[in-house]
């Protein structure tokens, strides 16, 4: 028998296995990365497109804390938008299209280069855990056993896979690999409640069978955009692009007179769906009266001819889909590459883990992506670099790291997960996140970086460039704060010219910042105005005005101070509360006038703080209360 100890196993190359295995190996612990298939590595079997509201803040945020995915996607960007400009600074986010291959080759370089780690093709087929109940390690496929302190599962769709394609269905993971099956059968041994959910895909096409007159075209932005902090922005003007369409009646008519033949109907899955993505039988049994839905054709690489459908998952059988793509406008004689697919897997049951990530009935052992029940490869990155940095942390006995929801998207996404549990397939929404004001795409860094730099991801010439773009920032708004503009007619005219009102009155620039139509760059435009000393009450505008990121984070701390200032103390609060921890096996028993259904959630989530305890569904503020009373008292 093969044996060989590591420090840290992570089960599974995906997103979240990909920046797991790369946190752990690069805080210096010796890693092994087990993967079913390596050619698969970071493989995008769905969308392949990377943010996207709330999904940007994750990418964002990975970056912030020293991950790689941000990477990833701008080495393989072939279109880049923002999206979600309109509804406010809060919510903006990037969205870039990405070019699976190119994604997939940067992380496989990497994870086969970088320092401290092994990556190996085989199977774990069991958890090993020692005479404490602790994970020792695993067992593979092969025979293999290595041994380790933690082990990161990041099993994606693979576990128990089988997919759907009308009354037709086999055993598979995605895109037609291997499904893993052996590792989850044992897992009700050890004590992880397991369950099943599922996740839908669409037909692959041949643009050259598409007449894409019948559709309106999107291109990049024209404006340099990258998703990584430190990342060279660059603008992706190319031949490529994506096509949006729509359904038709006629598509409608073809689901009516099939649906019967989905297994979604005759009862052949049982498990639910992604909410937030759903089917072509979804939309056409919550929305009978829909004749029509949008639909986009997403090119998939430069290099090849394939076609993603966005919007147009089902699981209906092979000839119902060929009806239903030549329904749609332009496509009367296109071909379909690869056929679509319902696809049902393996997940443990989220409520069994705490926020670092490790499992509460196996002592390091740690879940991280779609086996957590998310959907999503942004989703799964930040958790996987979240859970390889707290098998690192655990492995060198150092304290583990815990976003609160006030922290970070991944702050409320693990907490969403920990305290509320999902029976269906989560997804990341800005609509999520309370505190979505001081949780931007462009102060992630400000956010989180410090975390990174703490626990080793960031180095030093990350740090001093942070450093310094802080600085800017912060001096900048210390300027605007305290130079002051009085009345001029140039003055006025400029602003007239922009839709704002005019001066009556000296104001400070941070004050005219929060005016109507009045934004950073209209400052600039004053300043390059020939301004007399009359005009300018103190201190010039002098000096280079920011951009970017920058520019537009002084615009919106200024602009929406009250609001952020608002958030911050309702932050506070909460945070006091997250403050207040609860011993890891206090007796709830012993809380009398505890509500019996309060008093059930407490014993099955046993939450880390009075705080996670107030966010269980079911737990009433008043017991959280009388729960504090005890805890301070004890």
């Amino acid at each position: 028998m093969f044996r060989e100890t590591y420090e840290i196993v992570v089960i599974g190359g995906g997103h979240a296995g990909c920046e797991a295995a790369l946190a752990a190996s690069r805080m210096g612990r010796r890693t092994l990365l087990l993967n079913h298939n390596v050619d698969n590595t970071a493989l995008m079997p769905c969308n392949p497109s990377i943010g996207g509201p709330a999904k940007g803040h994750l990418v964002r945020e990975v970056s912030a804390l020293g991950g790689e995915q941000a990477r990833a996607a701008d080495a393989s960007t072939l279109m880049i938008r923002w999206l979600n400009t309109s509804k406010g600074a809060a919510v903006r986010a990037l969205r870039a299209q990405c070019d699976p291959r190119t994604y997939a080759a940067h992380y496989l370089k990497l994870l086969q280069t970088q320092e401290n780690l092994d990556v190996h093709q085989d199977e774990a087929v069991e958890l090993l855990t020692g005479k404490s109940g602790r994970a020792a390690g695993v067992r593979t496929r092969h025979g293999s056993v290595y041994e380790a302190r933690a082990v990161v599962l990041c099993s994606g769709v693979y576990g128990g896979g089988r997919v759907h394609v009308g009354d037709v269905s086999f055993p598979s993971g995605p895109m037609g690999q291997t499904p893993a099956d052996a590792f989850f059968e044992t897992l009700p041994a050890l004590g992880v409640r397991t369950d099943r959910m599922r996740t839908d895909t669409t037909p692959r096409l041949n643009l050259d069978t598409i007449d894409l007159s019948k559709t309106r075209i999107q291109k990049s932005e024209e404006t340099p955009l990258a998703f990584d902090i430190w990342g060279e922005k660059r603008v992706h003007r190319s031949d490529y692009a994506c096509y949006f369409s729509h359904t038709t009646p006629e598509t409608q008519a073809i689901l009516a007179a099939n649906i019967h033949r989905s297994p979604l109907f005759t009862g052949e899955i049982k498990t639910l769906g992604p909410r937030y993505c759903p089917s072509l039988e979804d939309k056409f049994l919550k929305f009978p009266d829909r004749d029509t839905h949008p639909i986009v054709f997403e090119p998939v690489s430069r290099a090849t001819r394939e076609v993603y459908v966005q919007n147009f998952s089902t699981g209906l059988p092979y000839d119902v889909q060929a009806e239903l793509i030549r329904s749609l406008p332009g496509c009367k004689n296109t071909k379909i590459i690869k056929p679509a697919y319902a696809i049902e897997y393996v997940y443990a049951e989220p409520d069994q883990l705490s926020p670092t990530l490790e499992s509460k009935v196996i002592g390091g052992f740690f879940c991280a992506g779609q086996v957590n029940g998310t959907s999503g490869y942004e989703e799964a990155a930040a958790q996987g670099l979240l859970a390889g940095i707290n098998a690192a942390l655990l492995v060198r006995e150092e304290e583990p790291v815990v976003l609160s929801r006030s922290d970070a998207y991944l702050g409320v996404l693990v907490d969403d997960l920990t305290t509320k549990n999902t029976n269906e397939p989560y997804r990341m929404l800005t609509s999520r996140c309370e505190h979505r004001l001081l949780l931007r795409h462009d102060n992630a860094d400000r956010r989180l970086t410090p975390i990174g730099r703490r626990v080793g991801l960031i180095d030093d010439a990350r740090w001093e460039e942070a450093s310094r773009r802080w600085e800017r920032t912060d001096a900048e708004i210390e300027r605007l704060e305290r130079t002051r503009l009085a009345p001029a007619e140039e003055v006025n005219r400029i602003l007239a010219e922009a839709g704002a009102d005019p001066l009556t009155e000296s104001v400070t620039l941070a004050a005219l910042l929060r005016r109507k139509n009045v934004t950073y760059s209209l400052l600039g435009t004053l300043e390059s105005a020939t301004l007399g000393p009359e005009t300018l009450e103190s201190n010039s505008l002098g000096g280079d005005l920011l951009d970017g990121d920058e520019a537009f984070c002084v615009e919106t701390i200024l602009r929406y101070a009250g609001y952020i200032d608002r958030q911050e103390r309702v932050a506070a609060r909460m945070a006091d509360m997250d403050g207040v921890l609860i011993p890891e096996k206090f007796d709830y028993e012993s809380v009398s006038g505890l509500l019996a259904e309060s008093r059930q959630k407490l014993v099955r989530f046993r939450p880390r703080s009075l705080g996670q305890a107030l966010r269980i569904s079911g737990v009433t503020p008043a017991d959280v209360e009388l729960l504090s009373v005890t805890i301070r008292r004890r």
